[in-house]
């Protein structure tokens, strides 16, 4: 549906996004991720033929993004990080406004400003100015202009930006009922939005996609292992001895337990086997220590994105990226 090669946005001499490299499928959902200044909203932008690339292509479909502006955006529908709203207009009014602007009229337009009423839950408000809305039923009115032409992409840079829990809750299920009929691109600072929206996750670090796959499949290709938690009591300095000896043990940590009785530690380390567990327990009742507990922790989206996000060379847990470069 979307593929992306090898492209470049410069502002003068400096990079906003640099030699990005990615394909979405069809009726995939995929997260944007990346902190302020990664290169999300460039990328978007470039996708939405708002911008143009300074090198590389973008093809959505069979259409290029410098060949084919218009073709493209009739298949796309965009949420920017600020909805284009027009406070004058009522909400009706400006459905009718965005599906004409679509080329739609007549049965298609009434059909169109229906299913986008109903997707987002606007029944009640179509005579209502969008100036007398609230946050979060600007942000319904958005994404109500961006699918009355059921675009086949579908675009949403922060959807849930400003929004309280409870609107959060109702966005994530109105993203949820658009999924499958559109491909969606979810851009979002929320680890969350991401988590239990998307199928797979881009992860942007200095202008460069640093990082993609699910969110399994990151974690452990950041950890580069299962990453193993003991509770034990006993003497620091015969734990570290015990365990650093051990194939198969990295990133060792060693601390005093928190609230605990003296001599009780944490200690947490990453396995490259997990069938090195049993290797592990045996070495610290043999080192004359007392094994009080021990779990198994997954990385998880939030350690995965610290960890990118503090990381020097970004390459290093990409499959096939290139370093970073100031977005």
């Amino acid at each position: 549906m979307i593929v992306v090669d090898k492209v470049s946005k410069y502002y003068g001499a400096k990079a906003a996004v640099l030699d990005l490299q990615f394909e979405i499928g069809r009726g995939e959902c995929v997260g944007f991720l990346g902190l302020n200044g990664a290169g999300k909203s460039t990328t978007l932008r470039l996708l939405s033929c708002l911008l143009l690339p300074t090198s590389g292509r973008i093809r959505v479909r069979d259409f290029d993004v410098v060949d084919n502006p218009h073709e493209i955006r009739q298949l796309i529908g965009y949420l920017p990080d600020s909805p284009p709203l027009y406070p004058e207009m009522t909400v009706d009014e400006y459905l009718h406004f965005a599906g004409r602007l679509r080329g739609l009229e007549g049965k298609a337009l009434d059909d169109g400003r229906a299913r986008a009423l109903e997707l987002c839950a606007l029944g009640d408000m179509t005579d209502a100015p969008i100036a007398t809305l609230s946050h979060g039923y600007r942000q319904r009115v958005g994404i109500a202009q961006a699918i009355i032409h059921r675009p086949a992409l579908l675009i949403l840079d922060e959807p849930t930006q400003g929004l309280d829990p409870l609107q959060i809750v109702e966005m994530r299920s109105m993203i949820g009922e658009l999924r499958g009929e559109h491909t969606i691109l979810l851009s979002t600072h929320i680890l969350t939005e991401i988590e239990q929206t998307c199928d797979r996750i881009l992860m942007m670090h200095k202008g460069r996609i640093a990082a993609e796959g699910s969110e399994q499949e990151l974690a452990e290709r950041m950890s580069r292992g299962r990453r193993l938690q003991l509770e034990v009591k006993g003497a620091e300095a015969s734990v570290r001895q015990a365990l650093e000896a051990l194939e198969g043990v990295s990133d060792l940590k060693v601390a005093a337990a928190a609230a605990a009785s003296a001599e009780e530690l944490e200690v947490s380390m990453v396995l490259s086997d997990d069938g090195h567990r049993a290797a592990v327990s045996r070495a610290v009742m043999e080192a004359g220590v007392d094994l009080l507990g021990m779990r198994s922790v997954s990385s998880g989206l939030e350690a995965v994105f610290v960890e990118l996000s503090r990381a020097a060379a970004p390459e290093s847990v990409a499959q096939g990226a290139p370093g970073g470069a100031e977005g």
